[in-house]
């Protein structure tokens, strides 16, 4: 996978939670957020196509994007990169990292408590 800029990611998070859609449907949901041109976005998906990290179908009229990965795929390939250039490969850095610069909710805690009991156990039948 192709490691996505800033305003590729933007037009991916509008086709994971939207699906498949034209150039106009992104185009209106990113000037949601803020102004940007027709064109800025339609160059954007021709590149991000060429890139391989969008899929066309220009079987109609008005071509139709979707991503080419999963938004679980993108963000653990992305996740991995992080952590190995940033925190030098260490999870412990990264996730003390963000969770010391984030107000973290209690729920959020609970559900992070649950999942490190579930990779204990995994670990613990492993031995």
């Amino acid at each position: 996978m192709t490691k996505p800029t800033e305003s590729e990611l933007e037009i991916l998070q509008i086709l994971w939670e939207h699906g498949a859609c034209t150039v106009r449907l992104v185009n209106d949901k990113l000037n949601e957020k803020r102004e940007v041109g027709y064109t800025t976005t339609l160059k954007m998906m021709q590149l991000m196509f060429d890139k391989g990290l969008l899929k066309r179908d220009d079987s109609e009229r008005s071509h139709v994007y979707t991503a080419c990965y999963s938004q679980e795929t993108a963000q653990k390939t992305l996740l991995e990169l992080l952590t190995e250039t940033v925190f030098g490969g260490s999870a412990m850095r990264l996730v003390m990292q963000a969770l010391g610069n984030n107000k973290t909710s209690s729920s959020e805690l609970q559900e992070i408590k649950k999942l490190i009991e579930k990779i204990e156990k995994e670990k613990g039948g492993e031995q």
